[in-house]
């Protein structure tokens, strides 16, 4: 029987060039690929009916029960990396939906975060725009050595940006819920409350998976904390930090700047008010968009599409 595979948000479209998704062909499955984002979920169950194979981005399109128990014909669920919170793993356990993970690159998301790191210290941004108008130095940046790097969540990526930090000559400070002394000191770092973290780092920089427990980590008084002359950088998932409090601190001179590759809602709205607020660098969500991390994303995808067409599912996510 003809089976049909979606791949949903390939905003860049290269998907195709990252796998050889037209041999599918040779086992019965066509391939179709969605660019743009679903504007809701009778959107998305229009576009997705008679598909039984879906490929999604991770935390993209959500497909939380209310939307999988609409696709009736969907038996397998890609995700790039091995969680999504926005796939509800155990409603497709029940509906008897296959839910399947990949491998990901574990340097590209912390080599970005230092990246916007250092253009914000240095002002690059501003900068860069100032010369090609005919202007010549315009700010005065920040070095990072001889600073502190606070850092919230400790897992794989935190661990390496403890380490960056550290290269830099910087002071080491962590916190995360369940973190312990032993955890921090063996990447170099002092465990620390939450509180003192804010209120004693130059810069802070956010790496915690988002979870209902991890929504809105940063509010006012985190940013209070931090202080006039503090840096905040997440690269991590947008909802960590509450984006009200966040406008207001960049408006108001709470802190000295912010650097954030993600957004409460992506792709970020022509009108959101961080756009427009002062003293930032920004990009659309760049941390695992490399050549390296797209091979194992959609090189994974594809072989775990394989594996289900034979039977034999691998990197299963099951509640």
């Amino acid at each position: 029987m003809q089976q049909r595979l979606a791949i949903l948000d390939d905003y860049q479209d290269v998907a195709h060039g990252f796998a050889d998704w037209s041999s599918l062909q040779q086992s019965g499955v066509s391939t179709s690929v969605f660019r743009e984002p679903f504007q809701s979920e009778d959107a998305l169950e229009a576009a997705l009916a008679g598909f039984q194979i879906v490929v999604a981005m991770r935390e993209r399109t959500p497909f939380p029960r209310s939307v999988l128990e609409r696709l009736p014909g969907l038996k397998l669920l890609v995700t790039t990396g091995m969680a999504n919170a926005a796939i509800d793993v155990a409603a497709a356990d029940e509906l008897g939906i296959t839910v399947c993970g990949t491998p990901g690159s574990p340097t590209a998301a912390p080599e970005l975060t230092w990246a916007l790191l250092l253009a914000l210290a240095r002002n690059l941004p501003a900068e860069e725009h100032s010369l090609r108008a005919g202007t010549w130095q315009t700010s005065v940046g920040m070095e990072l050595s001889g600073k502190t790097l606070g850092v919230v969540g400790l897992g794989n990526i935190g661990r390496r940006i403890a380490a960056f930090g550290q290269a830099f000559g910087m002071e080491v400070l962590a916190w995360s819920e369940n973190l312990t002394e032993e955890t921090a000191a063996d990447v170099g770092a002092r465990k620390v409350s939450k509180e003192d973290l804010f209120r004693n780092s130059d810069v802070a920089t956010l790496h915690l998976r988002l979870s209902p427990r991890s929504e809105g980590t940063v509010g006012e008084r985190e940013l209070k904390l931090l202080g006039p002359e503090g840096l905040l950088v997440n690269t991590s998932r947008g909802p960590l930090v509450e984006q009200d409090a966040l406008v207001r601190a960049l408006n108001d001179g709470w802190i000295r700047g912010a650097a954030l590759d993600v957004f409460d809602i992506e792709p970020i709205q022509p009108a959101h008010p961080l756009l427009s607020t002062p003293n930032t660098v920004l990009s659309p969500h760049l941390g695992y968009v490399t050549q390296e991390s797209y091979r194992q994303f959609y090189g994974g995808a594809f072989e775990d599409v394989q594996a289900w067409l034979a039977g034999s599912p691998v990197r299963v996510i099951s509640r």
